[in-house]
């Protein structure tokens, strides 16, 4: 039988052990079922969330804070969602005035969905989804040069260096880059930081494309 210094002790080490693993990073936690659109036309809609590996939908406080970011640039500007997986990003766009809005996924279900909901929204004519490799659909720049270009890979996939290096013909001069991450990423030259944020789990960060204004 243990004595009651030996129980309190064992009660102790139960309650630490079970403190420490509530503090611990939430790599794991359960994503949500649905996200939704915060502001603008479709303001309130939701998009469906699939269990997918590597699908980590922006929460709605840090998409709120970006598009207050984005706002005077949003309306008219065309914009790419390069890893687009609930659409939330290039829905929200959309939403708040941006004239189109190419969504890439290669995760077939979430392509799947991502159509299932640009036919629900009646957006077939400004959202644009392509299934297809980011990387790999970066090499053949057939889609003309975007305002507003999304970053946000699966994080174990550490594709930022490779998909920012791939982005120049892509890009129109006064481009804006949000690139999302575990921790801080530099996009290299030609970009500025605008502003940035963190949340628990993500930095979160927009880079104003650095052009070179002729002398004179």
């Amino acid at each position: 039988m243990l004595s009651p210094a030996a129980g309190g002790l064992g009660v102790r080490q139960r309650l630490r052990a079970s403190f420490t693993s509530a503090m611990k990073p939430s790599n794991d936690r359960k994503r949500p079922g649905s996200v939704r659109i915060i502001g603008g036309r479709w303001r309130g809609t939701r998009l469906p969330v699939a269990d997918a590996p590597g699908l980590r939908p922006t929460s709605d406080r840090a998409r709120e804070t970006l598009f207050n970011w984005l706002q005077p640039l949003l309306p008219g500007a065309r914009v790419l969602d390069l890893f687009a997986g609930s659409g939330a990003l290039g829905f929200e766009a959309l939403s708040r005035g941006a004239r189109e809005a190419l969504l890439v996924e290669r995760d077939p279900k979430l392509a799947a969905l991502l159509s299932e909901t640009s036919q629900r929204l009646h957006a077939a004519d400004t959202a644009s989804v392509v299934r297809a490799d980011a990387l790999a659909f970066l090499r053949v720049p057939l889609h003309g040069r975007f305002d507003v270009v999304f970053v946000d890979p699966p994080f174990a996939d550490d594709a930022w260096a490779a998909v920012v290096g791939a982005l120049d013909p892509w890009l129109a001069d006064a481009a804006w880059l949000y690139l999302e991450s575990p921790d801080a990423v530099d996009p290299g030259p030609g970009w500025r930081l605008h502003r940035e944020g963190r949340t628990r789990d993500a930095r979160h960060a927009l880079y104003r494309r650095d052009v070179a204004v002729p002398a004179g």
